[in-house]
């Protein structure tokens, strides 16, 4: 019903513009063709200057009605994000600039320059001059602002410096979910290969030769846990399609495509608590989104991100069960018994008394 009422406004717009093209002709006919075009043209010279107001007062309403609504997207979370927002602040005020200067321009000269019968058009067929001007001018202000994006690409995707402790976290698209893995005692993240996944204990396709994979921790539930002040390295990759790992809070965005392996890195400046504060937003939590387009589950596919400190990083680590544990428990026995010596210790130390075997 929506749909038909949009076409019949449509349909008597056009007839209303119909009828006003009619009435023109007619009024052009009564009054005279050039007295009318002048006059006209006087109008039309004035409605643009018009026009150019309403559209500027409707861009400031704009931002001010749009700015409190994405106030927790302000707040860049990394260092690489406060570099982006310095480029992106940069590009906005050399752009914002020359926007209003040539928009004004182009609705001014269409109101000064307009036919009223008294002036003759000058024909200007050429200059050099103009024409190396308006060319370089262009060229050189859009190599700067490449020159500072390609800067902070290469940092973002380069190693981590060295002699930097860093965190290293590998990510995982996989229509429509991110799994996670995080590397055990050892500090090294173990190998994988594609043929050996399974949906039962080998989600990745670890590979259980490789004595580094016994410790990694595994963690399919959509969550993303990093250190804040640490510089933090993405290993990324897709199990099927092209995802894309898009941190919007901290500014960073890096495709996961199935078969390549792609890096970044940033360095968390504030803690998941510490944004709740910032915000005003008891619930605020970092997301982890796809930017790709994936599937039909593609809007669904996200994971929370937790910014934490050292301490609370370590004491979610200790929580952790290693991913071959789980998948394998036949394989710790030792580990078992040990648990159950020191359940059974805790029921002597609170007085009920063990059971007789």
């Amino acid at each position: 019903m929506s749909g038909l009422l949009l076409i019949i406004l449509v349909a008597l717009i056009f007839l209303v513009l119909y009828q006003l093209g009619q009435s023109s002709e007619i009024m052009a006919t009564l009054q005279g063709e050039k007295e009318f075009e002048h006059k006209r043209n006087k109008w039309m010279g004035y409605a643009m200057l018009g026009v150019f107001a309403v559209l500027m007062i409707g861009f400031y309403a704009t931002h001010v009605y749009m700015m409190p609504l994405i106030k927790d997207m302000l707040i860049a979370a990394s260092d690489h994000g406060e570099e982006y927002d310095r480029m992106f602040f940069i590009t906005l005020v050399v752009t914002g600039i020359v926007f209003l200067i040539t928009q004004f321009l182009t609705f001014y000269f269409a109101f000064k320059y307009r036919d009223t019968g008294k002036r003759k058009p000058v024909f200007f067929a050429h200059s050099n001059k103009l024409e190396m001007i308006w060319t370089t001018v262009p060229a050189l202000a859009m190599a700067i602002l490449v020159a500072f994006g390609l800067r902070a690409w290469f940092t973002m995707t380069n190693p981590v410096p060295a002699g930097k402790e860093k965190q290293i976290v590998e990510i995982i698209g996989k229509q429509f979910n991110w799994i996670t893995r995080y590397p055990g005692k050892d500090g090294v993240i173990g190998k994988k290969y594609f043929k050996n996944i399974n949906e039962e204990n080998n989600i990745l396709g670890l590979d259980w030769t490789d004595k580094a994979c016994k410790d990694d921790i595994v963690n399919g539930q959509g969550e993303l846990h990093i250190v804040v002040g640490k510089p933090v390295e993405l290993i990324i990759g897709s199990r099927d399609v092209i995802h894309d790992v898009g941190l919007s809070h901290f500014r960073m965005k890096m495709d996961a495509v199935p078969g390549i392996t792609t890096r970044m890195w940033f360095t968390p400046t504030i803690t998941s608590d510490s944004m709740k504060i910032l915000t005003d937003n008891p619930d605020f939590v970092y997301e982890l989104s796809c930017d790709q387009m994936c599937g039909k589950g593609h809007y669904s596919m996200k994971a929370l991100v937790f910014v934490e400190t050292q301490a609370q990083h370590d004491a979610w680590l200790a929580e952790q069960v290693p991913y071959h544990k789980l998948g394998f428990p036949d394989e710790y026995p030792s580990e078992e018994k040990a648990e159950g010596d020191d359940k059974a210790t805790e029921e002597v130390q609170e007085g009920e008394p063990m059971a007789k075997k």
